[in-house]
């Protein structure tokens, strides 16, 4: 998997932040200069007015020449600030397309890591992701002598909405289908799109394996439940049954592919036997 654009850059976003904190202060030193430029200019035309007055005086006129001077001095800061703060603007405005580029650049890199694991239909963990979890899960499982459960859920005769009504109505069938065994899960379970019309349903955690059977029964109903469908200017109310294989770890297997091989078996063994679970024997 493809590392974190971000991480290259960490700290971009501090600087830009920096930056415009810089020219604000900068912009405040500026105005701070051009006011004292004003205030010496003032004093000077005041002095110039004394001497034109015939105020003069051999110290007058050497104070007038230092303040001129330092007046000159001062201006030309006030000048080089104001080329300095336009360097930094530009700095600023350098930061900002770079952080929206960078921030853009993320937002492809976690869509795309995005759909590299979820199934692009229903949104659902793809079989890498779940394989993935499903490792993780047998490696705590082994770690803290736990029981995990997978199910192996395949939709009965899923075809005949395809040939009847479309593909699109069978694809909103599978995507209402999804969205209800999503709100099942637990928060550390997992259901996944296998593939086609069949489901994954990884129980990290199984406490009594006698509880199996009635979550089973809550999942099949989820799935049965009419679900609303628009074909052309008409919303159908279509029905699918199911059927679900149960296989526990660690009687029915000890790694990923052979857990849902076993559930796989079971769920044919429940579709033959018109039981609509079974447990992988």
């Amino acid at each position: 998997m493809k590392k974190n654009p971000a991480a290259k850059v960490p700290n971009l976003k501090k600087p830009g932040k920096a930056l415009t904190k810089v020219l604000g202060q900068a912009e405040m030193v500026k105005v701070l200069v051009e006011e004292a430029a004003q205030d010496l200019s003032s004093v000077n035309s005041v002095l110039k007015e004394g001497l034109e007055g015939g105020n003069s005086t051999p110290g007058i006129e050497k104070a007038l020449q230092k303040s001129e001077a330092i007046e000159d001095k001062v201006q030309d800061a006030a000048d080089k600030l104001s080329v300095v703060n336009a360097a930094l603007r530009n700095e600023v405005l350098e930061r900002h397309v770079l952080e929206n580029k960078l921030e853009a650049v993320i937002e492809r890199e976690e869509a795309s890591r995005h759909a590299a694991v979820h199934d692009p239909l229903t949104g659902l963990p793809n079989r890498v992701l779940f394989n993935d979890r499903l490792e993780h899960g047998l490696a705590q499982a082994k770690r803290h002598g736990w029981r995990l459960a997978v199910m192996f859920i395949d939709l009965d005769d899923f075809k005949k909405i395809n040939d009847t009504y479309g593909h699109d109505a069978g694809d909103s069938v599978l995507k209402t289908i999804a969205s209800r065994l999503t709100r099942r899960v637990r928060d550390d379970d997992t259901v996944s799109r296998h593939g086609g019309d069949e489901f994954l349903y990884l129980l990290t955690t199984v406490k009594d394996d006698k509880d199996l059977p009635a979550l089973a029964e809550k999942v099949l109903a989820s799935i049965q439940a009419p679900c609303s469908i628009n074909v052309g200017d008409a919303t159908l109310q279509l029905s699918v049954s199911a059927s679900v294989g149960i296989a526990i770890f660690p009687k029915d297997g000890s790694t990923a592919d052979v857990l849902i091989q076993s559930a796989d078996k079971a769920m044919y063994q429940a579709k033959a036997n018109k039981g609509r679970y079974a447990f992988a024997q």
